[in-house]
């Protein structure tokens, strides 16, 4: 049977590193991920695998060490780690997000200072622009920096950082008022910080304390932190770019990527879901004949592999037009809009397709029904990506009155 959501004009070089990506998740993640997720346990030796692999620097450069693949391969190799367990895919998000952000806007000394480590998988990634009390309004950032000489003073709380605590360098986004004049959009006083930091919990360089991992619902195994930071002194250049007032820009040319992502994650987990549906729904047998059989959960099946389809599509066209060098929020907005809801969707035919079993531990449909809602919420909320489809739309189909 040919399987779902192929993807047409890939070259020799990606079909042979997808291949090797989807062996991988076959044999090193899925027969484990169920048992390290129930334990909230970090999976070591699967990142451990990925480095060998070089996972961590398929999209940097050639020149700094890594792969130099394009957004589009990165998409395709993260929809089949989500297959295997989510999480895994939320390890490497945030590095690559923090990779992007340097390759394009980081200053040539920032980018050979960090870049060839990060491919190695040395030092890993994580951004923070969230709040404990603004959400999705980053224009609400309390956070400030204020200058000292050659240095910066950061002080305030950051919110959900994936990464929070096994990542080395965090890219931070806070207010910077001083030279901004009264009346300064909100976004034009945002600097974004490159900041070092030790591994761990607790205080991992002075001013700056990473508290324990948040409890979470789902998404386990990947640590989901705060950031605390109390005079915390940042060298002038480690402004991302070496120019403050930018950091808005960098962080939403991040987030672009982000939500392709996000976007791939929803198509593995639908993709896994639709297999764990499809395979039950022909060993199950009621009334005489196995569930597949009964043309209700034949429709349910159609469904779901018609949406797994459709937001693979969407996904690949978001990735394709980024990788264009053409902006694509609209594409991306509605990628991971699409495949987030699809995700939830297609995840909860599969649960009902389980019946009871469905409701227990030992199987696997358990962990992604707690999974795919973080989808809806990571890297903004359907109704944010609504708001960016409908702006984006009235700017292309503006009326000529």
């Amino acid at each position: 049977m040919a399987r779902l959501a192929q993807t047409a004009g890939l070259t020799d070089i990606q079909q042979e590193i997808l291949s090797t990506v989807r062996d991988f998740v076959d044999k090193e993640i899925i027969p484990v991920a169920t048992e390290l997720e129930h334990r909230d346990e970090y999976p070591q030796a699967i990142v451990d695998g990925l480095k060998e692999l070089g996972l961590f620097g398929l999209m940097i450069p050639e020149e700094y060490g890594g792969l130099g693949e394009s957004l589009l391969t990165y998409a395709l190799c993260v929809e089949e780690i989500a297959r295997g367990w989510m999480s895994v895919s939320g390890i490497i998000n945030t590095h690559f997000i923090v990779a992007y952000m340097l390759k394009q806007h980081g200053t040539q000394e920032q980018k050979d200072h960090f870049l060839p480590r990060m491919a190695a998988g040395d030092i890993r990634g994580a951004f923070s622009m969230s709040e404990p009390g603004l959400g999705s309004d980053v224009s609400a950032i309390t956070s400030k920096a204020v200058k000292d000489g050659d240095e910066y003073v950061l002080n305030g709380q950051k919110m959900w950082l994936t990464n929070g605590g096994t990542s080395s360098l965090v890219a931070v986004l806070v207010r910077r008022d001083e030279g901004h004049p009264e009346g300064t959009a909100p976004h034009k006083s945002m600097t974004t910080f490159l900041v070092e930091k030790e591994p761990g919990f607790g205080e991992v360089r002075p001013g700056l304390t990473i508290p324990g991992k948040i409890d979470k619902m789902g998404y386990k195994g990947v640590d989901t932190t705060e950031l605390i930071m109390d005079g915390l002194r940042i060298p002038a250049d480690r402004v991302l770019g070496g120019v403050t007032g930018r950091g808005f820009y960098q962080m939403m040319d991040g987030v672009e990527v982000g939500r392709v992502n996000v976007a791939a994650r929803g198509c593995g987990v639908a993709q896994r879901a639709f297999e764990l549906g499809v395979q039950y729904a022909q060993q199950r047998h009621t009334f005489g004949k196995a569930i597949a059989q009964h043309q209700a959960i034949q429709f349910k099946l159609a469904e779901m592999a018609t949406k797994v389809e459709a937001a693979h599509a969407m996904m690949v066209n978001a990735a394709r037009k980024k990788d264009s060098g053409e902006r694509n929020d609209l594409e991306a907005g509605m990628a991971k809009y699409l495949a987030s809801e699809y995700c939830k969707e297609v995840v909860e035919d599969a649960f009902r397709i389980h019946g009871g079993y469905g409701f227990s531990k030992e199987y696997e449909i358990e962990r992604l029904y707690r999974e795919a809602p973080m989808l809806l919420i990571g890297e903004g909320t359907a109704e944010i990506q609504k708001m960016i489809i409908g702006r984006r739309l009235l700017e292309e189909y503006r009326f000529q009155g």
